[in-house]
């Protein structure tokens, strides 16, 4: 699939995990000319920032790849548009209350469409990313033009499509996912096979950019606390929290209060309180509804509006049936089935069922949620 013709150029973005890692070493396998690379996005050195992340020992690990597969070694340093577009609208999006995911900022704004024009100004084919996911060329029965379409990976447990719906066509030609049609245990399998020095190296967990820091911890850095009350849906007081900011809908862990288990089901701005719920109240966290904006579409066009699509509301989260329209200005979705924890900040993927698999149609990030008893 991924024989390469007359010494095709491919920049693989190194990120010194195992997944990039195998990425590389398929590319060469087949022909093509590969040059590793290491995106310098973030150090954690800047002022007030806490938590530096491992990344001299993610670059090592990279290096020691590329040397492995002898592969040209490069370290791009892209750090000023990671704090720009991903570490501050982090910030910014917890302080409005909301979710927000960086991987996917990542992505949009700096790791395919800088580095992609990056490697093309310096004579690349394409570039490579360690991505469980599937590109597909096909024709477009209207224009009868080819075009790219972004499929799930085969890996259900692994599959990161969701982090890549705003990918646009220019992008998709250039781009390559070499694992996309791997499960996770035939990339580990193989690594050790061909005895990669990353072979055995766990998974990285949480977001990259805070390392092994917990999130609210980091996010202290910046945020101040204000603490209030912690109340269930009677108003009774159960404990004091340390700012709203600091917590998201559905959220268990980190709330102090006994007798639990306790979940976030709603917040009061104005009074600074904190509204919990009991495991028999999970229907609290249950929502039909929701608006979406910034919507992105990987075909580049839009489809007729209303639509019927299946919908990831979160990263590992099934898809579900729903029905995209417009009501004045906002774009809305209704599921079918009523939907846990659906959050703010967070994205909402649109995908459908074609004969290649599970397609990427595009998606948009939450604005506003409509659910049972409290608005998030």
């Amino acid at each position: 699939m991924f024989q390469a013709q007359k010494r095709t150029k491919v920049f693989v973005a190194l990120s010194g995990g195992v997944d990039s890692a195998v990425a590389a070493y398929l590319l060469k396998r087949h022909g093509y000319d590969v040059h590793g690379v290491f995106m310098k996005n973030w150090t954690g050195t800047h002022a007030n920032l806490a938590g530096e992340c491992q990344w001299t020992r993610e670059r090592d690990d990279a290096q020691a790849v590329a040397h492995k597969l002898g592969l040209p070694f490069q370290v791009w340093n892209f750090e000023r548009a990671y704090r720009h577009y991903v570490v501050d609208d982090f910030f910014k999006e917890y302080a409005r209350g909301r979710t927000p995911n960086p991987d996917i900022r990542c992505n949009q704004y700096v790791k395919i469409p800088l580095f992609l024009k990056r490697a093309l100004r310096e004579g690349a084919d394409f570039i490579a990313t360690g991505h469980y996911a599937i590109k597909s060329k096909i024709k477009n029965q209207k224009s009868k033009l080819s075009q790219y379409t972004l499929l799930s990976g085969v890996d259900p447990l692994k599959d990161q499509s969701y982090f890549l719906y705003t990918f646009t066509q220019h992008q998709l030609k250039h781009l390559l996912f070499p694992v996309g049609e791997m499960t996770k245990v035939q990339v580990r399998r193989l690594a050790k096979k061909i005895r990669l020095p990353v072979a055995h190296k766990p998974d990285s967990q949480g977001i990259c950019f805070i390392g092994e820091v917990k999130v609210v911890d980091f996010l202290r850095t910046r945020l101040q606390e204000k603490s209030g009350d912690i109340v269930d849906r009677q108003g009774k007081i159960l404990g004091q929290h340390k700012g709203l900011a600091f917590y998201t809908l559905g959220q268990r862990e980190g709330l102090g209060l006994a007798q639990g288990p306790w979940y976030v089901i709603g917040r009061k701005w104005r009074q600074n309180k904190l509204i919990v719920g009991s495991l028999r109240e999970q229907r609290y966290l249950m929502a039909k509804q929701c608006s979406v904006a910034k919507l992105k579409w990987v075909s580049g066009e839009p489809p007729s509006l209303p639509v019927n699509l299946l919908v990831r509301h979160r990263y590992r989260h099934p898809v579900f049936a729903a029905r995209l329209s417009r009501r004045g200005r906002k774009f809305v979705i209704n599921f079918q089935k009523p939907q846990r924890a659906i959050t703010p900040g967070q994205s909402a993927v649109f995908y459908r069922r074609s004969r290649q698999g599970l397609e990427v149609v595009g998606g948009g990030v939450i604005e506003q949620v409509e659910k049972r008893g409290f608005l998030w």
